[in-house]
Order: structure tokens, then C-alpha cells, then sequence
């Protein structure tokens, strides 16, 4: 009999070895011009960091300056954004993922899902300005800005979540319910649990989107860089709530608008290292709730 072929036993084509030479150049050219943004950035922005710059507001009457006020309203967005879009987010994956039946009102609602995840920033932006800020009257403000963040970071969360209950088997569904566990503890102890990293990574995702995002805050959340006036009783910090409010992004294009470049390019560090962790926190979370590790 003659010998079985092994694919061990093949003979490597030219055509191989340069789709292979091919792949190491892109992956190459990628890393290269990682490196050369972060190195470029560094060069530029370093200087521009120091204690005052990233603790102070920008003040003629006490000669300061610095981004602190916009280092708050960038933590206000994302802690309020994050409220309202991850409960909507998650609930609809469970319901499109557990209780809907498979049918015409599903794919609509996917395509709806996967269609208001494809629209522009700019026209979030435009709409938040005319339904939140004009419609409801709540004018440039931190709320305005998260209510409008919060419709375009929906359809992230929402399909990770989606994506994340289907890699859970369906041995735990069926076993789960066999010894006479309801559905909604079964979802609450076994499904929701096993599908936890990847929540946490489109919670994070959602994060960085937030934290990059700057066409869609420019009509809705201002270009306020004050801190809040926290009185005795803290009352100052749901006061900035109402009170307009720029993030980093918004401050950096001020800036570069201003021809202020070294203090701009320190704002893209900042946020350079700000992306960089969520990045680690992402693996970080993702290993740890790894429940099939």
C-alpha cells in the first residue's frame, strides 16, 4: 500500500512565502506607525505635562493653566453616559438574545441596531443638539452630552452582550432550566456570569469611544473647562450636570484652533495614556472574569 501523505510532507510554494512576506510587511508597517504616532505625540507633549497642567484650570486672574476642569467633565460624561447606555445595552441584548423569537422583528431590530452604529458622530451630534438640547431644553450641558453619547455607544454594548450570551453552550440553558430554575434566574446566575467578559470588553470599548469622541460633543455639551463648586454638602457636583462642559477632545481642538500646539499635543498624551489603560484594563477584566479559564 502506498504511504498516506502527511501535510507535514508538502512542499512550500513561492507563492507561499511571499503571501507570508506580504502579511509580516502589513503587520510591520502597522506597528511602525503606532510607534511613530505615540513617539511623535511624546516628543511634542511631554514638555507641555507638569503637576499644574493636569490640577489647574485655565485662569488670566491666577496666571494658570491647565486642563484639570476638563479632566472632571470627561469623568462626568463617561460615569453618566455608561448609566443610562449599559442597562438599555445589556437589556436588549438579553431580550433579543433569550426571550424574542427568532423573526421578522428580530432582523429588524438587529438591522436597526446595526444601522444607528454606522451614522456619523456629526449628525448624533446634530440631533442631540435639536431633541435635548432645544426639544427638552436642556441647552449645552454634561446631560446633553451623555443622552447623545449614550444613543452611540447603544448599538456597541448591545451587540457585544448579543455576541457574548450566544458562545454560551446551550447544555447550561437546557441544564439549568431541567432542574426547575426559572429563566430569569438562570440568565441572572449562569448565562449573564459566563458572558461577562465579553460585556466588560464592549463596556470598555465604549469607554475609549467616549473618551475619543468630539463632533458629537461640540453641539451638546459646550466648551465649559470650570471645575464645580462643591459646597458643604456636595451639592456643587450634580449642579455641573446642567452646566455646559468640553472633555479633552474638545479642549485639544480649541487649542489647535488657538495655534496653542505644545499644550494641544499635551492633551493627545494624556489621552494617548488614557487609551493605553483602558486598553490594559480591558485584558485585565477580560482574564479575570474568564469563568471558562
Amino acid at each position: 500500500m502506498p504511504k498516506a501523505k502527511s501535510i507535514y510532507d508538502k512542499k512550500a510554494r513561492p507563492f507561499d512565502w511571499l503571501i507570508h512576506l506580504f502579511i509580516y510587511i502589513c503587520a510591520s508597517i502597522s506597528i511602525f506607525l503606532l510607534a511613530g504616532i505615540v513617539g511623535y505625540v511624546t516628543y511634542r507633549g511631554i514638555a507641555a505635562i507638569n503637576w499644574n497642567f493636569l490640577t489647574t484650570v485655565t485662569s488670566a486672574i491666577k496666571e494658570t493653566f491647565g486642563i484639570a476642569g476638563n479632566i472632571v467633565n470627561t469623568l462626568y460624561i463617561i460615569i453618566i453616559t455608561l448609566l443610562i447606555a449599559v442597562p438599555f445595552g445589556v437589556g436588549s441584548a438579553i431580550y433579543l438574545n433569550e426571550y424574542a423569537r427568532p423573526g421578522r422583528i428580530v432582523k429588524l431590530i438587529e438591522f436597526t441596531t446595526e444601522t444607528l452604529a454606522g451614522i456619523p458622530s456629526i449628525v448624533f451630534g446634530l440631533f442631540g443638539y435639536v431633541f435635548f438640547g432645544i426639544t427638552l431644553n436642556l441647552g449645552f450641558s454634561v446631560l446633553t452630552g451623555a443622552l447623545t453619547l449614550a444613543l452611540m455607544v447603544l448599538p456597541l454594548i448591545t451587540r457585544n452582550t448579543q455576541g457574548s450570551l450566544k458562545t454560551v453552550p446551550a447544555s447550561y440553558r437546557s441544564g439549568a432550566l431541567g432542574i426547575g430554575a426559572t429563566k430569569w434566574y438562570m440568565i441572572r446566575t449562569i448565562l449573564l456570569p459566563s458572558a461577562m467578559p465579553g460585556i466588560i470588553t464592549g463596556i470598555i470599548l465604549s469607554i475609549g469611544r467616549i473618551v475619543g469622541e468630539s463632533a458629537a460633543l461640540i453641539f451638546t455639551a459646550g466648551s465649559g473647562y470650570l471645575l464645580p463648586k462643591i459646597g458643604e454638602y456636595g451639592e456643587g457636583l450634580f449642579e455641573k450636570i446642567k452646566q455646559p462642559g468640553g472633555t479633552l477632545t474638545i479642549q485639544l481642538f480649541l487649542w489647535m484652533e488657538k495655534a496653542k500646539y505644545d499644550e494641544a499635543f499635551g492633551i493627545a498624551l494624556v489621552l494617548l495614556i488614557i487609551v493605553f489603560c483602558i486598553n490594559m484594563l480591558t485584558k485585565f477584566l477580560s482574564r479575570k472574569f474568564n469563568v471558562n479559564k
